[in-house]
């Protein structure tokens, strides 16, 4: 298996959980990693956005990654997030970080200073130029206020084969997706980013997902995924439709705000996260609890 074929799937943007004083719930990420493995999930991204990772210390995020992948004990790859906007920065963070196990970086573009697309370019290339991993670049231009444009991916594509092995697109832009998937290098992996429109990107030619809902509703995620890869559509439309109610949910007052209110009401963790994130209003906790009982009953 190539290291591309690794994180060809479903992986999954774990979250962080914490007990009711605020602490990282190890128990509770322990059982969590175990069932998105037993349920199918592929890969397990740590770190990322949906970990709240901004708030965690840097002896908490040692912790995290030691949790997972002890947990996992080699069963799936494990995919670290690895970013930020300071290229030197992030350059001394892989320095220091003990990758032995883990399969690859996930690493997002630079957020807040609005690089061009050459200074995007630059980025990247100084940290696939010293990185022993595979990356995958994350391009999500509502949180970082910036796009990789389709032409800067295809670049490090053809520049970096081998190191940058793939982006999560999560621009919402089909144009730019198209253009990417019909001029990419061959094994140069496109995933969504975007739980709403996974299906769609894998039928246009895309690779599978990073996933949010796949943290509450992993077996049925991976189901859809693989028979959207599998080319069974009926099928992945089937359970694309039954998660969708739920995946405009849990976004609708930020994430992690909405899936983790869903996992808190399948008994999974506590409904607890950082500042300045704050749960879910009541009224949003209900529509969530209300399409959980519906998603129960059809096997979720």
């Amino acid at each position: 298996m190539t290291e591309t074929d690794l994180f060809r799937g479903t992986g999954v943007a774990m979250i962080t959980p914490f007990l009711k004083d605020g602490k990282i719930d190890f128990d509770r990420l322990i059982m969590h990693a175990n069932r998105l493995i037993d349920q199918g999930i592929g890969y397990l991204v740590v770190l990322g956005t949906t970990a709240e990772t901004p708030t965690l210390s840097s002896s908490e995020k040692k912790d995290v990654i030691r949790c997972v992948i002890e947990t996992c004990g080699g069963r799936v790859p494990v995919m670290l997030g690895l970013g930020g906007n300071d290229t030197k920065a992030v350059i001394e963070s892989i320095k220091s970080t003990d990758t032995r196990e883990i399969q690859g970086l996930l690493s997002v573009s630079p957020y807040y200073n609005k690089p061009s697309q050459e200074g995007i370019y630059q980025h990247y290339s100084a940290i696939a130029s010293l990185s022993d991993l595979p990356i995958m670049l994350y391009n999500v231009p509502g949180r970082t206020a910036s796009n990789i444009s389709a032409e800067t991916t295809l670049r490090l594509a053809s520049d970096f084969g081998g190191t940058i092995i793939g982006v999560k697109e999560a621009s919402g832009n089909f144009e730019q997706v198209m253009e990417i998937l019909h001029k990419r290098p061959e094994g140069f992996l496109v995933v969504s980013g975007d739980d709403a429109i996974t299906l769609p990107m894998i039928a246009a030619g895309g690779d599978g997902a990073i996933s949010v809902i796949g943290n509450a509703y992993p077996a049925m995620t991976s189901l859809m995924v693989a028979a959207a890869l599998d080319g069974v559509y009926l099928k992945a439309r089937e359970l694309h439709y039954m998660l969708f109610p739920m995946m405009r949910a849990i976004f609708k007052e930020g994430n992690p705000a909405g899936v983790k209110a869903a996992m808190d009401i399948r008994g999974w963790i506590d409904n607890v996260l950082r500042l300045p994130l704050i749960p879910v209003t009541s009224s949003l906790y209900q529509e969530i609890a209300g399409l959980d009982s519906q998603l129960q009953q059809e096997g979720a």
